[in-house]
C-alpha cells in the first residue's frame, strides 16, 4: 500500500505572503550571502515562546527547532517558515509536526532510534519509565528494531503507546499488584498522561470527587472506566442526543440515557454511572442536559464563524463576573436590543399600521366614507397607499420607533438576564417552566416602560382613518391625554404582552436549534426562520386581547360604542360584531409579528456575534460551531504576529504534550 494520502484540505487560513515575510524578517537575526535566517533561538524562544528567555534547556531548543529546519542545517530559512506555516493549516497538524519531532533526519520515516532518542528525554519517561524495549514496541518496529515507519503507522503506533501508557502507570503504581492504588496515585497519573482529557471544571472537582464516590483506593476497573468515560465524550453526546431525540436543552435521566446507550452499546453502564455522579456533582442535578456533557467535554472547542470586528474580553472567567460587569452586560444588551428593535419596526411598519386600523374597525362602518371602510388586510393597506400615500403607511413611524427601540431592548435584556439568573441558580439548567417565568417578566417589564408611547402611536396611526386631511402630531396627542391618561389599557396591554412573551421566548428557544447544523451552528436565516414561527402561533392567541387594548386605547368617535374597561369591551365587540371580531386584524398581526421578530433577532444576535464583548455570561446559542480539537485549544493566538498557521503553532505544541505526554525539559537544569 501506498504511505502518502493525498494533499488534506487547509482547515486554517493560510496568511498572506507578504505580511509572513515581513514577519520573518522581523525576528530573523541573521543574514548570509543577502539571505536571512532565523536561528534556532529566534523562532522557538522569540517567536513562539516555547520556553523562557532565560536558561532554556538547550537541548529542547534543538529537537523543537528541528520540527521546521527540515535541512538539518541549524538555520531556518523563509521558504521552511512557509512551508511549516502550511501545514500548520491542515487538520491533522498536530500528528504531523509529532511526526516531524521525530523524524530527526528528514527521511520522512521514525526509526527505533530516534523514537528511543526523544522519548528517553521527556519528563513522563524519566518519572514513570515505560519498557521500550517490550512486545508492544517491536510490533511497530520489529523484533531487531530495523523497521522504519511511516507517517501514517507512526500517528497509530503514537495513539496506542499513549494508551498503553496509563495502563502501565498502573502497574507501577500497583506495587502489591491487588489491582487497587490510591486515589493520589490516579490523580498523579491522570494529571501527568491524561491531562488533556480535563476541563478546568472537572479539573477542580476531580480529587474530590473520587473520593466522595470511591473512597481512597481505586480499582483498575474503575480508573480504566474513568479514563474511557472522559475520551469518548464524544459518544456520550450521541446517546444524549438519541435519548432526547436530538434537543440539546431535554432533560435526560440515567435510566433514558441506560436505554438508549444499550441501543448502540457505546457506553458501558459503569461509564454512564460515573457520567452521571460527576455531572450531579458539577451541576448538582440528577439528570443532564446536552451543556453539561460540554462542560465535561475535553476534546472540542467552540469555533468563531462570524468575522469580529470588535472583540474584547471584560474578565478572564465566569468566576471573576462582578455585579458591576453584570450591569454592563445588560446595558450591551439593551443597546443591542434597541437597535433591533429599530430596525425590524422599520421593516414591517406599515404591515403595523394596517394591523391596527384593522382592530379598530366596528361593525357600523357605514360611518365611514368608502375610502375608509376596509373590506380586510389587503384592501386596507390598498386604500391607505390609495388615498394617504406612503406617508399615510408610515403615519406614526418616528414617535414607534422611539417607542419600539426602548420596548424592544427592555424585553430581550430582561428575558436575557432573568434566563441568566435561573440557569446560574441551576447549575445550568433551566426547565420549561423557567423559560416560561423569563419570557412573563419580560412581557412585564415592557408595558411598565412602553404603554405611554404605545397609546400615543396608535392614535396616530388611526387618525387618518376619518381624515386624510388630519394632522394630529404626537405632542397634540400627549396634550389631548393629558398624564393621567398615559396607561389607559395598560391592563389590556399587560394581558397581551405577558402571554406574547411567555409563548414567545421559550418557543423560539426549543425551534432555533432544530435549524442549526450538525455543529450547532445557527446561519442567520435559521435564525429568521426560528424567529418567525415562534412569532406566529404567539401573535394569533393574543390578536383579541390585541384587539381589545386597541379600541381602549383609541379616541371614540360619533356612533361608536364607549367602553368601560376589558370585559365591557369584549362583551360589546361579541354582541355587536360577532366572535369573527376577535381577529380583525389577524392576518396583519402574524404578517407584522413574524418578520419583525425574525429580523429583530437576527439583528440582535448577529450585533453580538460581530461586535463581541465577553461578559463571562452566557452566549446567544449556535453563534459557534463545536469542533473536535485533538489535545490543542485551537482558539486563535493573542499575538499579532502569528498569522495564518502560525496562530494555533503554540497550541499545537502543548498539544503535543498533553496528548502524546511529549513534555521536554523546558530549563537548562529542569527535567
Amino acid at each position: 500500500m501506498k504511505d502518502k494520502a493525498a494533499t488534506p484540505e487547509s482547515y486554517v487560513e493560510r496568511a498572506n505572503v507578504e505580511a509572513l515575510r515581513a514577519v520573518f524578517e522581523k525576528y530573523a537575526s541573521i543574514e548570509e550571502n543577502g539571505k536571512r535566517f532565523m536561528t534556532d533561538e529566534d523562532f522557538v524562544v522569540k517567536y513562539l515562546k516555547l520556553l523562557p528567555e532565560e536558561n532554556y534547556n538547550l537541548e529542547t531548543l534543538s529537537l523543537l527547532a528541528g520540527v521546521i529546519d527540515m535541512n538539518k542545517d541549524d538555520r531556518i530559512s523563509f521558504s521552511e517558515f512557509s512551508a511549516f506555516e502550511s501545514h500548520l493549516c491542515y487538520p491533522d497538524a498536530l500528528y504531523r509536526t509529532t511526526f516531524q519531532l521525530f523524524d530527526k533526519n528528514g527521511g520522512g520515516s521514525v526509526s527505533f532510534t530516534e523514537f528511543v532518542d526523544i522519548m528517553s528525554k521527556t519528563t513522563l519517561h524519566k518519572k514513570i519509565p515505560f519498557n521500550l524495549e517490550g512486545s508492544f514496541v517491536q510490533l511497530y518496529f520489529g523484533k531487531d528494531k530495523d523497521n522504519e515507519v511511516s507517517y501514517r503507522e507512526f500517528c497509530q503506533f503514537l495513539h496506542e503507546y499513549h494508551e498503553k501508557y496509563s495502563k502501565y502507570a498502573f502497574k507501577a503504581f500497583d506495587l502489591d499488584g491487588d489491582g487497587f492504588i490510591s486515589a493520589e496515585e490516579y490523580c498523579d497519573i491522570m494529571f501527568t498522561i491524561k491531562s488533556h482529557l480535563f476541563t478546568n471544571k472537572v479539573k477542580k472537582v476531580f480529587h474530590d470527587f473520587i473520593i466522595e464516590t470511591e473512597g481512597t483506593r481505586l480499582s483498575y476497573g474503575y480508573c480504566t472506566a474513568f479514563r474511557a468515560m472522559l475520551t469518548n465524550m464524544e459518544e456520550m453526546k450521541k446517546i444524549y442526543l438519541q435519548a432526547s431525540n436530538g434537543s440539546k436543552t431535554r432533560e435526560i435521566s440515567k435510566d433514558a440515557f441506560f436505554n438508549a446507550a444499550q441501543k448502540t452499546s457505546l457506553a458501558t453502564p459503569l461509564e454512564i454511572e460515573i457520567l452521571f455522579d460527576l455531572s450531579d456533582k458539577m451541576h448538582d442535578s440528577k439528570t443532564i442536559i446536552y451543556s453539561d456533557l460540554q462542560n465535561m467535554a475535553p476534546e472540542h472547542y467552540m469555533k468563531k464563524v462570524t468575522k469580529r470586528l470588535v472583540d474584547i474580553k471584560m474578565v478572564e472567567s465566569p468566576e471573576d463576573r462582578t455585579g458591576f460587569i453584570e450591569f454592563l452586560e445588560t446595558a450591551y444588551r439593551f443597546f443591542v436590543g434597541s437597535l433591533s428593535g429599530l430596525l425590524g419596526a422599520a421593516f414591517v411598519y406599515p404591515v403595523d399600521l394596517v394591523k391596527t386600523r384593522m382592530m379598530n374597525q366596528r361593525i357600523n362602518t357605514e360611518l365611514l366614507s368608502k375610502k375608509h371602510a376596509y373590506n380586510d388586510t389587503f384592501d386596507c393597506f390598498k386604500k391607505v397607499w390609495r388615498y394617504e400615500g406612503i406617508q399615510g403607511l408610515y403615519r406614526g413611524l418616528l414617535l414607534h420607533l422611539a417607542y419600539i427601540a426602548p420596548e424592544k431592548a427592555v424585553k430581550l435584556a430582561t428575558n436575557d438576564f432573568i434566563r441568566d439568573k435561573i440557569i446560574e441558580m441551576n447549575h445550568g439548567h433551566i426547565s420549561i417552566w423557567g423559560e416560561l417565568l423569563a419570557g412573563a417578566c419580560a412581557g412585564m417589564s415592557n408595558v411598565v416602560f412602553t404603554n405611554p408611547l404605545e397609546i400615543i402611536k396608535i392614535r396616530l396611526q388611526v387618525a387618518g382613518t376619518y381624515s386624510t386631511l388630519n394632522t394630529e402630531s404626537a405632542l397634540s396627542v400627549y396634550k389631548e391625554l393629558g398624564v393621567a391618561h398615559l396607561y389607559k389599557g395598560a391592563v389590556a396591554c399587560l394581558l397581551r404582552d405577558v402571554p406574547f412573551s411567555t409563548i414567545y421566548f421559550p418557543a423560539y428557544a426549543h425551534i432555533k436549534p432544530l435549524f442549526a447544523d450538525d455543529t450547532g451552528y445557527n446561519s442567520p436565516f435559521s435564525i429568521f426562520v426560528a424567529g418567525a414561527l415562534a412569532g406566529a402561533p404567539a401573535a394569533s392567541l393574543v390578536t383579541p386581547i390585541d384587539l381589545i387594548k386597541t379600541r381602549l386605547q383609541v379616541i371614540r368617535r360619533p356612533g361608536q360604542a364607549t367602553y368601560n374597561g376589558i370585559f365591557d369591551c369584549a362583551h360589546k365587540i361579541y354582541t355587536q360584531e360577532g366572535i369573527k371580531a376577535f381577529w380583525k386584524g389577524g392576518v396583519a398581526n402574524k404578517l407584522r409579528s413574524s418578520p419583525q421578530f425574525g429580523l429583530t433577532l437576527v439583528t440582535y444576535e448577529l450585533i453580538q456575534r460581530v461586535f463581541f464583548v465577553d461578559f463571562g455570561g452566557s452566549k446567544p446559542t449556535g453563534s459557534f460551531r463545536e469542533m473536535s480539537k485533538g489535545a490543542a485549544n485551537l482558539a486563535s493566538s493573542s499575538n499579532p504576529d502569528h498569522i495564518g498557521g502560525y496562530s494555533v503553532a503554540k497550541p499545537i505544541f502543548v498539544g503535543m504534550e498533553s496528548k502524546f505526554g511529549l513534555f521536554l525539559p523546558k530549563f537548562q537544569h529542569g527535567s
